[in-house]
């Protein structure tokens, strides 16, 4: 495939984003000997591993880079491929007399933030969320006030049946209906592929959510999708701190968080370290 101009590279990225597909840049940073691509080389690679445009090298080099894309994605990180073109058995199979690293970035789309529902509580989520990274997009019916939502990146107005609600794996959806159909929205998210649905609403009616959602047929490990009660215990009780402690939970499930008190964790960790410290000069005696 031959090399893409830079502006149409940064077409396509746009279109991409706009797509909210991740997807990634592999740049040429280093190369000596007969490579077949010259530092400053670029190439898309899709989410699939697919090549998309651009050039890197051909034949197995740039199978080694779309699987090194696939493997950046996975882990949300970019790395350094260190190519050795001379080596066929642990190489890239290409025995050109060169070697050549390149530089694998991921480009992912930011998280969307779906709020449904209106309100005080939903007002904050979309300003915390938005101020956190996420893509806010609210949805409530009939449509929300804009100057209400100054935050956001999309306000979708006059959805009964919940049809715009299309979050990708890495969203969180929150519904803030105040009882109003919670029960349906919740299923039109857990029919989606949202990494986490919030359901703000006491625990009476999560029960009764819940209920409904197994009468619907989802079971126990979809269900660990949702979370009703949402947020983080707090003792919360004005909009702003109920949103603090939704958002807070989110980011704790995102991240991988405990929810537990930094002071503890430092207790614990500390607690761990000297045992840690005498165990260490037994390893390296054993070690050849």
């Amino acid at each position: 495939m031959a090399e893409s101009e830079p502006s149409d590279l940064l077409d396509l990225m746009l279109a991409l984003r706009n797509r909210r597909e991740a997807h990634v840049l592999a740049t040429v940073i280093e190369t000596e000997g007969s490579a077949s691509a010259r530092p400053g080389a670029k190439a898309l690679i899709g989410r699939d591993g697919a090549l998309i445009a651009g050039w890197v090298g051909g034949g197995c080099a740039e199978s080694a880079v779309r699987q090194a894309a696939l493997e950046a994605l996975r882990n949300q990180c970019p790395r350094i491929v260190a190519l050795d073109l001379d080596d066929e058995v642990l190489g890239t199979g290409m025995p050109c007399g060169g070697s050549m690293r390149v530089y694998v970035e991921p480009v992912l789309p930011p998280p969307a933030l779906w709020i449904l529902g209106h309100g005080r509580v939903a007002e904050c989520l979309c300003r915390f969320g938005a101020t956190l990274g996420f893509r806010a997009i609210v949805n409530d019916t009939p449509a929300p006030d804009p100057a209400r939502y100054p935050d956001a990146a999309e306000i979708i107005g006059d959805d009964y049946g919940y049809e715009q609600l299309t979050p990708l794996a890495g969203d969180a959806v929150v519904i803030a209906t105040q009882h109003k159909g919670d029960h349906v929205s919740a299923v039109r998210a857990l029919r989606s592929p949202a990494a986490c649905i919030a359901v703000i609403a006491s625990r009476k009616r999560s029960r009764l959510v819940l209920e409904f959602l197994r009468g619907e047929g989802f079971t126990e490990e979809e269900l660990l999708r949702l979370h009703a009660p949402a947020g983080l215990d707090l003792g919360a009780r004005t909009p702003e701190e109920i949103a603090l402690s939704v958002m807070g939970e989110i980011v704790m499930l995102r991240r991988g968080g405990s929810g537990r008190p930094m002071r503890d964790n430092a207790a614990r960790h500390g607690a761990e370290a000297p045992q840690r410290r005498a165990r260490a000069p037994a390893i390296a005696l054993e070690t050849p």
